[in-house]
C-alpha cells in the first residue's frame, strides 16, 4: 500500500520532509544511519517538489562499489508531457567510497539489511537517510506495540 504524502517543514534541522517510512522502525532494528544524495531526472526533482512520492518498502543495494536504491516510488510529474520518468525505476545513490565499503562489510558479515527511512530536500539537494538494520521477531514487534500502548495510557493520564 503507498501512501502519498505532502511535503512537511522540520523546522530543527531545516529538511523538507516528502516521505518517511514508519514500517522500516517496527519491522526493523536500526543501527548505523547515513545520509545519501540521489541521481535524479528533472521531472523527478518537480514530482518531488510536489510531494508526491512513496519510499514504503524502499532498500539499497550494492554492485560493483555503487550503491542504488530501490523500492521507492516517484510519481510521474502532473505537467510533465513526453518526458516524464518511469515511477519503480532504480535510483543511484551518491556516498562516499569508504561508507559505501563499511556498509558492504556490515551487511556481508552480519546479514543486515539497508533499508530507506525518509526523504528529504536539504539545502534544495534531495536527499534520502538510509540505514543498516536487522530484521526484528514477532516477539520484538508486540514488545514494542506494548510499549507503545503504556506510554500512551500513562499520557492520556497525565493530561
Amino acid at each position: 500500500m503507498s501512501r502519498i504524502m505532502t511535503i512537511k517543514k522540520d523546522k530543527t534541522n531545516t529538511k523538507d520532509i516528502i516521505a518517511r517510512n514508519k514500517r522500516a522502525r517496527f519491522d526493523y532494528e536500526i543501527h548505523d544511519v547515513y545520509e545519501a544524495g540521489l541521481v535524479l531526472q528533472g521531472t523527478e526533482v518537480k514530482s518531488l517538489r510536489e510531494g508526491k512520492a512513496s519510499i514504503a518498502g524502499g532498500f539499497v543495494r550494492i554492485h560493483d562499489d555503487e550503491a542504488f536504491l530501490y523500492g521507492i516510488q516517484i510519481n510521474p510529474y502532473s505537467k510533465g508531457g513526453y518526458s516524464n520518468h518511469d515511477p519503480d525505476r532504480t535510483r543511484k545513490l551518491l556516498l562516499n567510497r569508504r561508507e559505501i565499503k563499511k556498509i558492504k562489510i556490515k551487511t556481508e558479515q552480519k546479514h543486515m539489511a539497508i533499508v530507506a527511512l525518509s526523504l528529504y530536500f536539504t539545502k534544495g539537494k534531495a536527499k534520502v537517510e538510509i540505514a543498516t538494520a536487522t530484521g526484528k521477531k514477532a516477539h520484538d514487534k508486540r514488545h514494542a506495540l506494548k510499549e507503545r500502548d503504556i506510554k500512551l495510557r500513562i499520557d492520556r493520564l497525565n493530561r
